[in-house]
């Protein structure tokens, strides 16, 4: 069976350095974060290491991410040299959970009404730790959005919703989805990120700074 992988990554620009969101293509790899089921563990790839994680995508019977089909797939394809992203098979959660309520949510309010994980940080941390050389630091700060991301599918998958909240009131809300036609090529439970690389420090995305797996 082929591997179903979780990815997220970051950018070393921000939208106002490139000309605006028209021009993700331009915003450049800082880290690629992602966990294979195949192999149950979490990787991260410099840009330079980027035909490293290509290699991966071509075994990818799954792609799974959060808004990755909007933002992602369009900073990172230009590396890409034999892979087509957007033609394989793909579950976008921010996707899926827009279709059925007609809105965007966010990666965390998601998060911390069905898992009771919350982020912290900003967006614009990921480029600083970039720019600082901070790489230990910025690859923990991706592989968090992987793992959440991974455990929001798996809860969906499990539970066939998740739950999200509402900066305008304290209802939790639930919304369907479709989860469970996902077979995993891995009957065992997910585990929990290994220590190394360190993953334990949390973002959140904005939509001005490249960052964008906010949505």
């Amino acid at each position: 069976m082929k591997d179903h992988i979780v990815f997220d990554l970051e950018t070393q620009h921000e939208f106002s350095e490139v000309g605006g969101r028209d021009y993700a293509h331009l915003l450049k790899v800082s880290v690629v974060g992602c966990y294979s089921y195949a192999q149950d563990k979490f990787f991260t790839f410099e840009e330079s290491e980027i035909p490293v994680f290509e290699e991966m995508l071509k075994n990818a019977g799954l792609v799974i991410g959060f808004n990755t089909k909007y933002f992602d797939y369009a900073v990172i394809q230009p590396y890409l040299k034999e892979v087509i992203i957007k033609a394989l098979p793909a579950c976008d959660l921010m996707e899926d959970v827009t279709n059925v309520l007609g809105h965007r949510l966010s990666l965390d309010s998601i998060a911390k009404e069905t898992l009771g994980t919350q982020k912290s940080g900003h967006g614009l941390d990921a480029i600083r730790y970039f720019r600082e050389g901070n790489m230990e630091k910025l690859k923990s700060y991706c592989l968090d959005d992987v793992r959440i991301t991974r455990d929001i599918f798996e809860y969906g998958k499990e539970h066939g919703n998740v739950k999200y909240g509402s900066k305008y009131n304290t209802d939790v809300n639930s919304v369907p989805v479709d989860w469970k036609q996902y077979v995993s090529p891995s009957d065992g439970p997910v585990s929990t990120p290994p220590a190394s690389p360190p993953k334990e420090d949390e973002r959140t995305a904005n939509k001005e700074t490249g960052n964008y797996s906010l949505f």
